[in-house]
C-alpha cells in the first residue's frame, strides 16, 4: 500500500507500508534540479489509511497501526518523528492518492561506455610541393632549390647533394643544365 500527495512548489510526500516500517519520501524538483530524502519509521501494520495534515509550522503525518497512532513532521525538505499528539484540530486534510507504488524518480543509470576501435595506422604521407621545394616525412628530407637535407636512415643531416629546381633530379655543382629535364641550372 502506498499514497501520495502533492504539496506544491514542486513538492510531492510518498508514504508506503511496508510490513511494520512506513516509508516516508520527501521528493522535491525545481528547474534542473532533483532533491529526495527518505525515512523509514517502525510503526507497525497500518489499520487505517494515513492521513496528511498542513498547519501553520509545515505539514504533519497521522499514521494508525497496530501499535497506535504515530505523527511525522514534513518540514523543508525534513522528515522527522513527533514525540506526542499536535494540535490539529484548525489543520487542513490534505488528500492522498492510492498508488502502486513509490515512483523511483531518480536518474537511470548511465549505459556503460563502449570499448573505442583501435585506431587505423596512419597511411605514408606523400611528399608536400610549394614551389621549388619538397619534403618528404619518411625518411625526413627536403630539398630547396639546389639544397637538400635529410634526417633518419642511419645519418644525422647531410649536406652538399644537389637536385634540379624543376623536376628534383640529382645534379653536381658543374652542371650547367639538368640532364632530365633540361632545366638552367
Amino acid at each position: 500500500m502506498a499514497y501520495k500527495c502533492e504539496l506544491g512548489n514542486g513538492q510531492e510526500v510518498y508514504i508506503e507500508n511496508q510490513g511494520v516500517q512506513t516509508l516516508v519520501t520527501l521528493a522535491s524538483s525545481g528547474p534542473g534540479q532533483q532533491q529526495q530524502a527518505s525515512t523509514g519509521f517502525q510503526t507497525g501494520k497500518w489499520t487505517v489509511p494515513p492521513t496528511l495534515f498542513r498547519t501553520a509550522t509545515g505539514v504533519i503525518l497521522r499514521i494508525e497501526s497496530e501499535q497506535g497512532q504515530s505523527f511525522v513532521q514534513l518540514q523543508g525538505g525534513g522528515i522527522s518523528t513527533m514525540s506526542g499528539t499536535p494540535a490539529l484540530s484548525n489543520a487542513e486534510v490534505l488528500s492522498l492518492q492510492q498508488v502502486e507504488t513509490r515512483p523511483n524518480k531518480s536518474m537511470p543509470p548511465m549505459e556503460p561506455m563502449k570499448p573505442m576501435e583501435p585506431m587505423k595506422p596512419m597511411e605514408p604521407m606523400k611528399p608536400m610541393k610549394m614551389g621549388n621545394m619538397e619534403m618528404n616525412m619518411n625518411p625526413m628530407q627536403m630539398r630547396m632549390g639546389n639544397m637538400s637535407m635529410q634526417v633518419g636512415s642511419g645519418s644525422s643531416a647531410s649536406f652538399g647533394k644537389h637536385f634540379c629546381p624543376q623536376c628534383g633530379a640529382s645534379v653536381t655543382p658543374s652542371d650547367r643544365f639538368c640532364s632530365n629535364c633540361g632545366h638552367q641550372l
